[in-house]
């Protein structure tokens, strides 16, 4: 039975408003100061059967940001981390807060193509990458894209650091191997750290660049301060009235803004730790949530559904579970009453934003109704001592606009959603057209989804106004996968749409057409795009058509919205 006695949801709101009754601002470097110093001994982190405390990864954080100003990393530097979830991880984030740097996590499951073009757009000055992911061999990559004129033309890199997974296999001898470059923090002295730590105290200074999936195709970084982050996460805590001590178990990406914001920041808040199993089956994720005693679960439909319907989930000791956030699509009524009724919760909510928001902007409200968490995607969160008084008491702002002429709508009407506040980005690193395009003179962000927000303040989302889809949580722009299978010598002209899909919400749908006289195969397709695109983005459906049987505009333009149409008959 769970021993764990849980506070009011009043109390613990107010347990976090007494510690935090003017909002600090800090670094993250500074904030885990704090953190690392008042709860020492207490476990943080839970990763690949080993527990770090507070206390090493703060040992660990001093140790990486010395090694970097060995290597030479400058002040606003950036710091490119390409890597499975891994014990070094947030304390690589919070070593490159103190030197001052930018610190840039990329996405372990991206091509060649891909992770060259982030790697060159960012200005990427050193980069951390792990011999291998999974099935993917990056050290490999790198060592290629180094060889390539274009990228050599047009990259930043003045080091790349290896680390080992493989030992069989020799890296590349340009690479400074991990255990060289933490060698590197003997030489720094405790007087030189410092120096440079208290030289990088500000907090509006950029401290991640983001990656995040464009709609006219390229990937654009969004530049997020250290100041939003911490406000971002702080209120998440207020938001799910996040005791002290709490236990999350998410099997997130550390390169998402969710795990970020969600568990990596928003546990330091309260001395509370988490359970990182990236790609955890059912079956390992019950086993870990058992063991660690965890309260809370941070999860998306398609690996809730898997959970709840597995056969031996009632065996296992869930009592210390009371809390869920499914995000990232929407679940029904009858999803979140099974995840009541099997996991025992009490406190469920959904929420949403994007990472120009910080991860999330709005979460339903603690002990909402099932019809209305399966609905509606919340109201702007909580943010306590971090919020903007104007936005009554919370770090953003909503409203919904005409998408072609940009005018407010009244209260109520159907619109796209746009966003401003402490959390919201300035917007797109080198990119001042599509910031210009994103981001009004006010600071109004355009989220790109169309909704509306009802008379209690909850947003409805209706749809995404770029028609870019979600796979699992993962973003895919149509343009991205379009440009790829256009470039199929066989391929005449190609359209791509998302569909809804039983297992990962939406996937990919490719509609073909191709030149007079060539012959292709799905497979075909599937194979051009497998060394050409990360997996998610891979059309599931690929559909070959005539030049006559394109939905057409009046002005020769294909009309998506009714291939969206032929392709629900066709998978029905």
């Amino acid at each position: 039975m769970s021993t764990k006695t849980i506070l009011s949801i009043a109390e613990r709101r107010k347990a976090l408003e007494d510690r935090y009754p003017i909002w600090p601002r800090d670094t993250i470097a500074r904030h885990f100061e704090k953190a690392c110093s008042e709860y020492k001994d207490r476990p943080y982190m839970y990763i690949d059967g080993k527990e770090l405390t507070y206390g090493e990864v703060w040992d660990l954080a001093v140790q990486y940001a010395k090694a970097f100003m060995k290597l030479g990393v400058k002040r606003r530097d950036h710091i490119a981390i390409l890597m499975n979830n891994d014990a070094t991880y947030p304390s690589l984030m919070i070593a490159s807060s103190m030197v001052g740097a930018v610190f840039i996590p990329i996405n372990a499951m991206l091509t060649k193509d891909e992770l060259g073009y982030i790697v060159s757009q960012s200005d990427t000055q050193y980069l951390l990458v792990q011999q291998t992911v999974k099935n993917q061999r990056h050290a490999e990559v790198v060592a290629e894209l180094l060889d390539t004129p274009e990228f050599q033309e047009n990259s930043q890199i003045e080091k790349v650091i290896g680390i080992p997974t493989d030992e069989k296999d020799a890296m590349d001898r340009r690479f400074l191997l991990w255990n060289d470059f933490l060698k590197g923090s003997d030489s720094i002295t405790d007087e030189e750290f410092q120096q440079r730590w208290d030289e990088s105290r500000y907090p509006d200074e950029v401290a991640i660049i983001m990656y995040t999936s464009g709609s006219t195709g390229s990937p654009k970084g969004v530049m997020l301060t250290e100041d939003m982050l911490l406000r971002a996460s702080y209120a998440t805590c207020m938001s799910r009235a996040i005791e002290d001590g709490r236990v999350t178990f998410a099997p997130l990406p550390f390169y998402h803004c969710f795990a970020i914001i969600e568990a990596i920041l928003a546990m330091s808040f309260v001395g509370g730790s988490f359970i990182s199993a990236l790609g955890a089956s059912p079956l390992q994720s019950l086993q870990l949530m058992e063991k660690y005693k965890a309260n809370d679960y941070l999860c998306v439909p398609s690996t809730l559904v898997p959970l709840l319907n597995h056969p031996r989930v009632s065996e296992f000791d869930l009592s210390n579970l009371f809390a869920m956030w499914c995000g990232a699509a929407p679940a029904p009524i009858p999803v979140w009453q099974k995840a009541m009724n099997v996991l025992g919760l009490t406190e469920m909510i959904t929420g949403y934003g994007q990472t120009e928001v910080s991860s999330s902007g709005v979460t339903t409200e603690i002990g909402d109704p099932l019809e209305r968490i399966s609905t509606r995607v919340g109201r702007p969160k909580l943010g306590g001592s971090s919020s903007v008084t104007e936005f009554n008491g919370s770090n953003v702002q909503y409203k919904t606009i005409d998408p072609d002429t940009r005018k407010t709508l009244p209260a109520g009407s159907v619109g796209e959603l746009v966003v401003r506040g402490n959390t919201v980005t300035h917007g797109y690193y080198k990119k001042p057209k599509e910031t210009a395009e994103a981001i009004d003179k006010d600071g109004w962000l355009r989220t790109g989804d169309v909704g509306r927000i009802d008379e209690n303040g909850y947003i409805q989302l209706l749809g995404r106004s770029k028609e870019m889809y979600k796979v699992s949580g993962e973003l895919v722009s149509p343009r991205e996968v379009e440009v790829v299978i256009s470039e199929h010598p066989a391929v005449s002209q190609v359209n791509v749409i998302g569909v809804p899909d039983s297992i990962t919400t939406e996937i990919g749908a490719a509609f073909i057409e191709l030149k007079l006289g060539e012959t292709c195969t799905r497979r075909d397709i599937i194979e051009w795009c497998s060394s050409r695109l990360a997996k998610f983005k891979i059309p599931r459906h690929v559909w070959f058509v005539e030049a006559s049987e394109w939905p057409m505009t009046s002005t020769g333009k294909v009309q998506k919205f009714r291939l969206k149409d032929i392709a629900k008959a066709k998978l029905s």
